[in-house]
């Protein structure tokens, strides 16, 4: 059983079905309202505000030092001989700069690791914060 609007004739409804519509609206309506109080925090912390206006100079970092240990346990700074002594005193002054540069260790293949271990913790010890180790690249036959 067909009913019409009126029209005797057979003509398409003119009419907006707004039952589907009101369906999608409810049913966005309970999903929001299930899910905005999970995106509220449940701890409260003040966040820091961004200052884009002051940036700072970028300071250029210091270029880095080589210390170099030989097989005999002689060391060299920057490839100038020096003494386990200078050496100390040398890392106590570069740690003192802004910024302050990064230490490169070169040790020979052959040196035995406690002296190389001495050399860093000499380092660490004045107060270097990097302190690192150069090595050649293992070349694939």
């Amino acid at each position: 059983m067909a009913f019409s609007t009126g029209s005797e004739s057979g003509a398409p409804m003119s009419e907006i079905n707004v039952t589907p519509l009101v369906d999608v609206m409810l049913v966005l309506l309970i999903i929001f309202m299930i899910t905005a109080p999970l995106m509220s925090h449940k701890i409260k912390v003040e966040l820091p505000q961004a200052n884009l206006d002051k940036r700072e100079e970028k300071i250029p970092p210091a270029p880095p030092i080589t210390v170099t240990v030989t097989e005999d346990g002689k060391l060299y700074w920057n490839d100038q001989p020096v003494t386990a002594n200078m050496l100390e005193s040398q890392l106590s002054v570069e740690a003192q700069k802004t910024p302050q540069p990064a230490v490169n260790i070169r040790g020979d293949e052959t040196t035995k690791y406690r002296t190389i271990s001495e050399v860093v913790n000499k380092a660490q010890a004045q107060g270097i914060r990097k302190v690192g180790f150069v090595a050649t690249k293992v070349r694939p036959r």
